[in-house]
C-alpha cells in the first residue's frame, strides 16, 4: 500500500512526500483510515514504530485552518512535546495551520503569542497546559480531537488527576479521542473506559527486539562496573552512542567519568535536572554528531527520535523491563543494524530475569575480551568472550 491510498489530503500527501516517505508503516497502514472515520482509538504503543505519523497525518487531513484549538495533543516530557510539534509542523507545511508548543521550564511569552495568533493544533505537557487555562490563554470548547500520547508514562509522572482535569475541560460531545500507552496497567484500563466511546483496538506494541539489534548482557562485580563501562566504550566501534542511567546523578558521574577518560569533546548528558534550555542544545548537539555520546535518564528513552545511533548501553538494567525495549529500541531503527549492551550485577538479577520474561527471550551472558574481570559468581552463568564488533557505519556528512 502506499500512502495515496489511505485518503489524505493532498497538501499532506505533499509533505510526506518531501519527508521521503515511500510506504506507510504496519501502524500508519492501520491507524491512518480509522482516525480519518472519526473513531476513538486505543493502543499499545511502541516507539519505533511510526505512531506519531499515523495519527498527526490523518488530524492534519480532518481539520480547517480557523485560527481556534482543533487537534489537543499531550504528552509527559518537553522533549516528546518539542519534537511532536516538529513533526506537525514539518507535515503541515502545505497548508496554514498553526502549531502551538506548550511546556514548562521556558517563559510564558512565546507560547502565549502561538496561542493568540490562532494556532489549531496544540501540542502540550499537561502541566504547563493548565497553567494557559488558568491564564486565559487556552480554551477548549473548539477543541475535536484529543491525543492522549504515552499514558502510561504520564501516570508514572503522577499526571493523571491533571489529565482527567483536561479530559473534563474538553467537549465530550462529537470529540474524537486517541489514546497510546506502552502499558496498561488496571488503572489505565478504568481511565480509558471512562474518556473513550467504542474505541477501536489497535495492537501497534511489541514486546520483542527488533532483529537488527544484537543485545547481551555482560555480568561483572558491582565493584568493577564503572570500570567495565569504560572499557566496553573504548572497544566499541561506535558512530553514536547512548548510554542509560537509572537516576540523574547516576548521569552526571557517567558523564564526568567518560569525560575524564578522554572523551570530554564528545560528552553531553540530559536529564531533568538540567534546565530546558540545556536539555533540548544537548540532543541537538547530539543529533547533529556535535557529541558522540549522549548520557541520559529515561527521559530520553521514549519517543526521541535520533537516526543513526549505533550502539545502546545500560550502565543498569532497567527496573521495569518496558524501559529495557524503549532504550534499545534507540538503535536498530528503521531497519539499521544496532548492538545494546547491558551491565549486570548480582543485586539485578531479578529485573535481568523480568526483562527476559518480558521479550519471552533468554538473553546472552557475554564477557569483554582482556578485560580483568574480578571473580563474581554470575561469570559462571555462561557468559562468553565479546565477538568481534560490527564496524560502526561511516559518519554522514551534514
Amino acid at each position: 500500500m502506499t500512502f495515496d491510498e489511505l485518503g489524505l489530503s493532498a497538501p499532506i500527501l505533499e509533505a510526506v512526500k518531501d519527508c521521503g516517505y515511500e510506504n506507510p508503516t504496519p501502524i500508519q497502514e492501520q491507524a491512518i483510515p480509522i482516525v480519518l472515520a472519526g473513531k476513538d482509538v486505543i493502543g499499545a504503543s511502541q516507539t519505533g514504530t511510526g505512531k506519531s505519523a499515523a495519527f498527526a497525518l490523518p488530524l492534519l487531513t480532518m481539520i480547517e485552518p480557523n485560527g481556534l484549538p482543533q487537534v489537543l495533543v499531550l504528552e509527559p516530557t518537553r522533549e516528546l512535546a518539542d519534537q511532536l510539534a516538529e513533526s506537525f509542523r514539518t507535515y503541515a507545511k502545505h497548508t496554514p495551520l498553526k502549531v502551538a508548543l506548550l511546556y514548562g521550564g521556558v517563559g510564558y511569552g512565546k507560547q502565549t503569542d502561538e496561542l493568540k495568533a490562532g494556532a489549531e493544533i496544540i501540542v502540550a505537557t499537561p502541566g504547563r497546559l493548565v497553567d494557559h487555562f488558568y491564564r486565559g490563554n487556552m480554551k477548549f470548547k473548539t477543541v475535536k480531537h484529543l491525543v492522549l500520547d504515552e499514558v502510561d508514562r504520564m501516570t508514572d509522572m503522577g499526571f493523571l488527576p491533571i489529565v482527567r482535569k483536561i479530559v473534563n475541560l474538553c467537549p465530550w460531545e462529537g470529540r474524537q479521542t486517541l489514546f497510546f500507552s506502552a502499558t496498561m496497567p488496571q488503572i489505565l484500563q478504568g481511565f480509558a473506559k471512562w474518556c473513550l466511546t467504542d474505541p477501536v483496538e489497535i495492537a501497534i506494541a511489541r514486546r520483542e527486539v527488533a532483529e537488527t539489534i544484537s543485545h547481551a548482557f555482560y555480568p561483572v562485580g558491582l565493584d568493577q562496573r564503572d570500570e567495565l563501562l569504560l572499557a566496553l566504550v573504548k572497544a566499541t566501534d561506535f558512530r553514536n552512542l547512548m548510554v542509560f542511567t537509572r537516576t540523574r546523578k547516576e548521569a552526571d558521574t557517567v558523564a564526568n567519568m567518560l569525560c575524564n577518560a578522554g572523551w570530554d569533546k564528545e560528552v553531553t548528558v540530559m536529564h531533568s535536572d538540567i534546565a530546558q534550555k540545556d536539555r533540548m542544545a544537548a540532543l541537538k548537539g547530539f543529533k547533529e554528531d556535535k557529541y558522540r555520546i549522549l548520557v541520559a535518564t529515561d527521559v530520553a528513552a521514549r519517543g526521541i527520535d535520533v537516526n543513526g545511533v549505533t550502539h545502546v548501553i545500560n550502565y543498569r538494567v532497567p527496573e521495569n523491563p518496558e524501559d529495557y525495549v524503549h532504550r534499545i529500541g534507540r538503535t536498530g531503527r528503521a531497519e539499521a543494524q544496532g548492538d545494546a549492551f547491558t551491565l549486570l550485577t548480582a543485586d539485578e538479577i531479578d529485573f535481568a530475569k523480568s526483562v527476559e520474561g518480558f521479550i519471552s527471550r533468554k538473553i546472552e551472558r557475554r564477557k569483554l575480551d582482556g578485560f580483568p574481570y574480578a571473580y563474581t559468581a554470575l561469570l559462571d552463568d555462561g557468559a562468553k568472550p565479546l565477538r568481534k564488533p560490527r564496524p560502526a557505519p561511516k559518519r554522514r556528512r551534514r
